[in-house]
């Protein structure tokens, strides 16, 4: 029974070697060197290439193997994960490589317009393509309780197939076939996350010369992003509907008439308007559009060119 039993679970680990996917990594970067430590403590045999051979030689040391060039990276193996400092790297990394009837996914950020000509770029070269764009830090990869993932547009066949193999170091979220999907996601949320900060900045800014302690405020300003976050929802049901007014609240009339009060505040504590000074200004065009009954979702039509 000892013996069968050791048997049967000799064929399992064998099995579950066999089944892992073999992949190459080019750039070992912090990301990069994240997206390989998940892959190797996994089992998963991984060859890797970078420009700088310290960082190879540490990976080695921990059972990748370690290639001279990025042509020879590139030949180990089928999938292909390129994680490098911009579209520009990628192309000096590949230059000389054969992709013929790889798998070429590209995790380096870009524009959408870069990866949807870096898609065709790849099938030129008889390479199938997916674009990601991964929504995490390096200490949130191999985490999966941090909460990172990666956006992944292109082949869905491409995606389908290998998305175990990509959901070791983060989890994976398909976008669509348009391959410039990816970068469109990862921008988008990343520009929202700017303008949390830049109105957390303004926060913080008023109460810099005052006694409250920004400990004190943080929690409540935290709680208040979270309350409003859910606003997004309405928005997005306004634009497809193209219907602005619907379970509006506070009209923009009503908000705009509001924002000399936050300008005063501003000049009253010494703080520049500056991060704010735009979003109202779009706010007041607005209103000289519409009679005043709908939210802030008309802003958005004032940006699109």
């Amino acid at each position: 029974m000892i013996a069968s039993g050791l048997v049967t679970s000799l064929i399992g680990m064998a099995q579950n070697t066999v089944e892992k996917t073999s992949v190459t990594l080019l750039g070992l970067g912090a990301m990069g060197t994240a997206l390989a430590r998940t892959w190797l403590a996994t089992g998963h045999p991984l060859t890797v290439w970078n420009r700088t051979p310290a960082r190879v030689a540490a990976l080695a040391a921990d059972g990748a193997s370690a290639a001279d060039s990025a042509a020879e990276a590139v030949a180990a193996n089928t999938l292909i994960v390129v994680c490098l400092l911009d579209d520009a790297s990628v192309d000096e990394a590949l230059a000389g490589t054969d992709l013929a009837d790889k798998d070429l996914v590209n995790l380096t950020t870009s524009t959408p317009a870069q990866a949807r000509a870096r898609a065709e770029w790849a099938r030129e070269r008889g390479a199938r393509y997916l674009d990601g764009g991964i929504m995490a830090v390096p200490p949130m990869i191999g985490v999966p309780e941090a909460g990172g993932y990666v956006f992944y547009s292109g082949s869905r066949e491409l995606f389908e197939r290998h998305k175990e193999t990509l959901g070791i170091p983060a989890a994976t979220t398909y976008v669509g076939e348009d391959a410039g999907f990816a970068a469109l996601h990862d921008v988008a949320l990343l520009s929202a996350m700017y303008g949390m900060f830049a109105g957390t900045a303004h926060a913080f800014a008023l109460i810099r010369n005052e006694d409250i302690d920004p400990a004190s405020l943080a929690p409540l300003l935290a709680d208040w992003l979270v309350a409003m976050a859910p606003a997004v929802h309405q928005t997005a049901d306004h634009l497809r509907s193209s219907d602005f007014t619907t379970g509006v609240v506070s009209n923009l009339a009503m908000q705009v008439a509001g924002t000399p009060t936050f300008l005063s505040t501003a000049e009253q504590q010494g703080v520049s308007p500056e991060l704010l000074s735009p979003y109202f200004e779009l706010m007041r065009r607005r209103l000289t559009e519409d009679n005043g009954e709908e939210g802030l979702t008309g802003v958005i039509d004032l940006l699109v060119q």
